[in-house]
C-alpha cells in the first residue's frame, strides 16, 4: 500500500508525477507530499550517496483529486554531498517545497540520546478504524482520549510504527516511509500540552515546515519507537520535535515540525459544542 503511495511516474528527465490514495481526506495528507519529493530527489542522485537532511515548508493545501507533479533542481553534486531542492506543483502553483541533501558513506565520531523505555508493540492495540499504510500503536494512551477532560497533560507522547506489508530493500523507499509516517502523530504533543483534541470544536491546524536528520540505517518495514514532544507554542503556532528509534535502540531519525494551531475565541476548547 506505502510502496504504491510512493512509486513515481517519471515523465521528463527530473520532472515526476505522483498519485493520492483513493481513499483520503478532503486534503493531500503533508507525509504523502514530502515522502514522494523525497523519492523523486533520491532517483536523481547516485545510489551510493544516502539522504541525511531534508527541509520542508507546506505552501498550499493538496488537491487529493489530481496529480502532483514534483520537478527536481540538481542544485550542487560535489564530492562527498549531493544536494537537490524539489517543487510540489499542481493547478499550476506550488504547494510544496523540499531541499535534501545526500552524503556518501564516511565514518567519524558517533554517540546518541539514549531510547526511552516503551511496551511492546504487539501487546498494543490499534486505534484507528479505517486500514492505513503505516500501522500505529500509542505506547499509553492516545491523545484524542488522555486529553477528552480538557485537561493539560505532559506535552508527550510515543508510538510504535511500521509500513504495513514487507517493503523492497532499496534504502530510500524506507527513508520516504519514515518520512510519509513522520507527520501523521508529531503535532499530538501540541494539543496534549492544552488540553485540546484534533476534534475540538474552532480548531484548525495545518503542518507548516519540516525538517528530519537521518542517523543510521533501518527498515520501515520494522517496528519504530518515535518519541515526540512540544517544547513551546506562541504565535498561533506550535513546534514539536521526535526522535525515532530502532528496536534495538538505534537511533535513526530526528524530526522537527511547526504547525499552525489556531483556536477560536468563542470555541470550547474541551472539544464541546460551544
Amino acid at each position: 500500500m506505502l510502496v504504491d503511495i510512493l512509486d513515481l511516474e517519471r515523465i521528463e528527465v527530473d520532472i515526476f508525477r505522483g498519485r493520492s490514495p483513493e481513499v483520503g481526506p478532503q486534503r493531500v495528507f503533508g507525509g504523502q507530499v514530502a515522502g514522494q519529493a523525497l523519492v523523486a530527489a533520491g532517483r536523481t542522485v547516485p545510489a551510493e550517496r544516502a539522504v541525511h537532511s531534508l527541509h520542508a515548508y507546506f505552501i498550499r493545501p493538496g488537491d487529493p483529486e489530481v496529480p502532483i507533479v514534483y520537478t527536481v533542481d540538481r542544485t550542487r553534486d560535489g564530492r562527498s554531498f549531493s544536494t537537490r531542492r524539489v517543487t510540489a506543483i499542481q493547478h499550476g502553483q506550488a504547494i510544496f517545497t523540499l531541499s535534501a541533501s545526500f552524503h556518501r558513506p564516511e565514518t567519524g565520531l558517533e554517540h546518541q540520546a539514549q531510547m526511552p523505555d516503551a511496551p511492546d508493540p504487539e501487546g498494543l492495540p490499534e486505534r484507528f478504524g479505517r486500514l492505513r499504510p503505516v500501522d500505529m500503536r500509542y505506547a499509553g494512551e492516545p491523545p484524542w482520549t488522555a486529553a477528552r477532560d480538557g485537561r493539560p497533560r505532559a506535552a508527550r507522547s510515543m508510538v510504535w510504527m511500521r509500513a504495513r506489508g514487507e517493503l523492497p530493500d532499496d534504502p530510500l523507499v524506507h527513508v520516504c516511509a519514515v518520512a510519509y509516517a513522520s507527520d501523521m502523530s508529531l503535532l499530538d504533543s501540541v494539543l496534549l500540552a492544552h488540553g485540546l483534541t484534533w476534534d475540538a470544536s474552532g480548531l484548525s491546524a495545518a503542518s507548516l515546515d519540516h525538517a528530519m536528520w537521518f542517523h543510521g540505517p533501518f527498515r520501515a518495514d520494522e517496528w519504530l519507537l518515535y518519541a515526540q514532544e512540544s517544547p513551546a507554542a506562541s504565535g498561533a503556532r506550535g513546534l514539536a520535535q521526535g526522535r525515532i528509534f530502532r528496536r534495538d535502540g538505534r537511533l535513526i531519525a530526528s524530526v522537527v515540525q511547526e504547525g499552525l494551531i489556531r483556536v477560536s475565541d468563542s470555541a470550547d476548547r474541551h472539544g464541546r459544542p460551544s
